[in-house]
């Protein structure tokens, strides 16, 4: 059974740096693509990171380009976000979704499996 584990969240000042992990168990994660999302309170889920089964092809939202960076080890079986100058904006639960084929846009709706997501806090 296909699932995804988040960890690495937690309460960071603004500027620092943190490292999620998406470890995968129960399918080939190198056939998969694997995107980054979140959702703060009261707002609607969104984008952050996406990165093709291979990783010939990464895409960043346009608020955490030059900040975060999506990464992965297919023969770990992880996918990483490593996220630095954090700044309050950045507070909410993260999420890692993987699907087998979803394009090239980074959107929630083309991914099929999700975890349960992490929790990040940025406050000083």
């Amino acid at each position: 059974q296909l699932q995804l584990v988040e960890s690495g969240g937690g309460l960071v000042q603004p500027g620092g740096s943190l490292r999620l992990s998406c470890e995968a168990s129960g399918f080939s994660l190198e056939r998969y693509d694997i995107g980054w999302f979140r959702q703060a309170p009261g707002k609607a889920r969104e984008g952050v990171a996406c990165i093709r089964n291979n990783g010939d092809f990464t895409l960043h939202a346009g608020s955490v380009k030059g900040r975060f960076t999506i990464s992965r080890d297919n023969a770990r079986k992880i996918v990483y976000l490593q996220m630095n100058n954090l700044e309050p904006e950045d507070t909410g639960r993260y999420y890692c979704a993987a699907d087998l084929d979803s394009g090239y846009a980074c959107a929630q709706e083309q991914f099929s499996s999700w975890g349960l997501g992490t929790q990040v806090t940025v406050s000083s």
